[in-house]
Parts: C-alpha cells; structure tokens; sequence
C-alpha cells in the first residue's frame, strides 16, 4: 500500500508497506529506499535486504521469493525499475505517458496500473503484450492480479459510479466477465492464491462479498459492520482460501471464514443464541434490504489495533506451521496475532515488531536484523559465466509480435525493445540466485 498520497505522521518514514504474493515476504519502501523482510518467525524480523541508494520509494513489489523486484520512486514516479536485487543490477526500466499507480506481479505477467490504463507485461522478457486503455478514472490505482499461473486474471474498477469490476485473462488478453459486486464505487479487490475466487468492498465498507471465477456467481456476504462505514484499505486470503482478513481505517481487523455450514449447528441456549435466532426467524418477513442484512454473515474473528485512523495492510500467513495474523501499518509496525481456527473470536496479540527506527546493528529478539550488500549498479564482471551473456538476441521479432493483438501496443520510442532469457523467470525456484538478463530502456 503506497502513503504517497496519504496524510502520514511526521515521525514515520514509510512511503510503502506490502506483502508479497505468498505473503512470505514483507516489503517497505521509504524516504531512504526499500527494505525486504522474510516471515517465517514470530519472535524474530530481520531485513535480509537493505538499499539506501534509491531514496523516496513509494512502490516495491516483489515476485514471490525470488531476486526480482519491481520499484517506483516519487521522484520519477512515471518510470519503473525492474532489478535483481541480490546482484545488485537493473533488469530493465520502463517510462510511462502518467504516473504509476500499482504494480502487480505474478510468474508470468507483471502489470502497471496507470489511473485511465494497464499495461500487461510479459515477465519473461518484458516486452508489452497488451494495453487496456481508456479505463474508467482510477486514482487510487485499485487492482489485483491473480498469483496463479493459469487463472491470471486481472481485476480493476469498470465504472466510477458503481462497483463494477472487469475481470481480464492476462494468458488469453481478452475480457472474461464483467461483474456488478456492490452499488458503491469499489474500494478494494482481492484474488485468493488459486485464482478461483474475488473478494470485493466498495467505498461504504460494510459489505464483503466474494464471486466465483470465471463465471462470476456470488459465494458468500459478510458485514463488515452495522453502525460505521469504513475505508476498506486491504483485502487478503489465507493460503488455503479458507479465510479472509480485512483492514480499514477503524481499529478492527476482521477475519471471515468461508466455509458452508454443512451441518445444523448446535442450538445456542444463551441470551445473545437465542436473539440470533429470533432475528434470523423473523428475517424472511422482513423488507427485502433488511432482510439481506440479517442474513449476511459476520466476522470469524477480529483483532485490535491500538487506535483507529492506522494505514494499514493485512494477511493471514502460515508462521511456524500456523495461521496468524499479520497487520503493517504506516507507523512502522508489524502486529502479529495468533488465530483460533476453530474457535474464532478476539485474536490474541503476540508480537510487535518495529520496521523502521531500528539500529543498524541488533541481535535481540525484537530488533534483530541483518543487513545485505546494497543494491547498486555492478561494474565489470566477466558475462562469460553470467545467465545474460547466455541469452542471444532475437533475430527476427515476427514470431513474438504475431502472437500479439495489433492494438496492443502503446506509444513507444524506437529504441532497441527488451530481450528475454530462453526460461522463464516464473520458473525459477522460490529463492533462486540466478541473474536476470539486462534489457533496455523503453518509454510508453
């Protein structure tokens, strides 16, 4: 989640704060550049990836847990740099006619999100298969791009009116479906890690709904709450598709679980079952909206942040073999909370963890951290060995740009177009070392 645009505290450097597809990755960008943080511990935190040379970074996206991450700095916020971080090289950058909103990625696609286009990227060389252009006005670059290979749709807003989503297939580069998910403008989107479901939530924020794909059908509706509507900051799956967890600008994070009730559940004896009960009796008689209230489900689980107005971004990541909880926010934490699976109900605190004003140097169980190289632009090396050196031109481009649609290329310059490796960079393995081929500069 960029704060580029958002009203931060003076004290907070954080322009930035995501996590990545698989969220075993914690990505900030700031006033002095980006820091990678791996999770796999509750106790422990520590950036293996530190650059203070490329300062204001207010977009850092990283593909899964490999070397490849994709950054936007508001001192150039229409370019977008593509590096090899553990190599410290640059893969390739990319200009653009406005400024870069979001940038998405999954092992195939890489998609940049520009407030009235999509540009779809082939992650395997670079080069632009698709422009969606004259979308309908997106300033605040709402998008999502599924994480799976196969299902990598891409979701933005189809209307400034309403909450219209346009679902596009970035393998195919055609329109799929185009669903009508709330009668607010959207808010926030969201794929679960199989590409086989949406979550959507409009500006009011009280409605959570989730639709199957590619058909669209509604699967399930959650109410975030009754009283106070909200600005929906994040949407996330667990792994597993089973829950969903929600962060606003209120001090609660909810957490849905999607699951049918497949048996009569036992009868709630207690004063708030029965109530329950006598609401839902009662709901069928009841005007239709009202009706539709009663019958929404509500949150599984919740969590507290210290206080309401937090800029945030949540997940629900498998730490140590277990589902927790994790919520960043702007003001340079990370809250990790343990979860009842079964049970539901308040989520238990376990850990805070500090992202920024940490010493360069700390080993104790709340600051530990290592610090990586840099990353800067190598000097000479013998290529010979290199993954680069390896890679040959093409010599004719007719067999890649038939595959494109002949209006799918945007403006560009006539500079030398990007080249790719002969394996794709979806292929490598989770933490692959290998260098990424240097490509050329283009402007879009």
């Amino acid at each position: 989640m960029s704060f580029l645009s958002q009203p931060v505290e003076h004290n907070s450097k954080l322009l930035f704060v995501n996590f990545n597809q698989d969220s075993s990755s914690l990505q900030t960008g700031s006033k002095t550049g980006f820091k990678l943080y791996p999770l796999n511990s509750v106790e422990n935190l520590e950036f293996t990836h530190e650059n203070n040379e490329r300062p204001n970074i207010h977009l850092v996206e990283r593909l899964f847990a490999s070397s490849l991450v994709a950054l936007v700095s508001s001192d150039h916020p229409r370019k977008l740099d593509v590096c090899h971080f553990k190599k410290g090289s640059e893969i390739c950058n990319y200009s653009y006619s406005n400024a870069i909103l979001a940038v998405k990625l999954n092992r195939m696609r890489l998609v940049v999100c520009l407030e009235e286009s999509l540009y779809i990227h082939n992650i395997r060389d670079m080069k632009v298969l698709h422009t969606i252009r004259d979308t309908p006005p997106n300033p605040k670059g709402i998008c999502a791009l599924s994480p799976h290979n196969e299902h990598a749709y891409l979701a933005y807003p189809g209307s400034v009116q309403t909450g219209e989503v346009q679902i596009f297939d970035t393998i195919a580069l055609r329109a799929v479906i185009n669903i009508s998910a709330h009668d607010n403008p959207l808010a926030a989107v969201a794929f679960n890690p199989q590409g086989t479901r949406l979550a959507t939530a409009s500006e009011k924020g009280t409605v959570i709904r989730i639709f199957s794909l590619p058909d669209g059908a509604k699967l399930f509706e959650f109410r975030r709450g009754l009283k106070r509507c909200a600005d929906i900051q994040c949407l996330a799956f667990s792994v597993d598709s089973v829950f969903l967890c929600t962060c606003s600008n209120t001090e609660t994070v909810h957490i849905f679980k999607l699951e049918e009730q497949k048996e009569k559940p036992q009868e709630d004896t207690s004063w708030m079952g029965i109530l329950n009960s006598t609401f839902r009796t009662s709901a069928s008689y009841l005007p239709a909206g009202i009706s539709d209230v009663m019958n929404q489900g509500r949150s599984f689980a919740t969590a507290r942040l210290p206080h309401a107005g937090l800029k945030s971004v949540c997940t629900i990541a498998p730490l140590q073999k277990i589902p927790r909880l994790l919520v960043a926010t702007h003001e340079g934490h990370l809250y990790i909370y343990n979860i009842d699976p079964n049970e539901g109900g308040e989520c238990t605190l376990l850990r805070t963890h500090m992202l920024e004003g940490q010493p360069p140097e700390h080993a104790s169980l709340l600051e530990e951290g290592s610090s990586d190289r840099p990353l800067t632009q190598t000097g000479h090396h013998d290529e010979s060995s290199s993954y680069a050196a390896s890679v040959r031109r093409p010599q004719s481009s007719n067999s890649s740009e038939a595959m494109a649609p002949t209006d799918s290329l945007p403006y560009q310059d006539l500079m030398e177009g990007a080249v790719g490796g002969e394996e794709p960079i979806g292929a490598l393995r989770i933490h692959d070392d290998s260098e990424f081929p240097p490509m050329s500069h283009k402007s879009l």
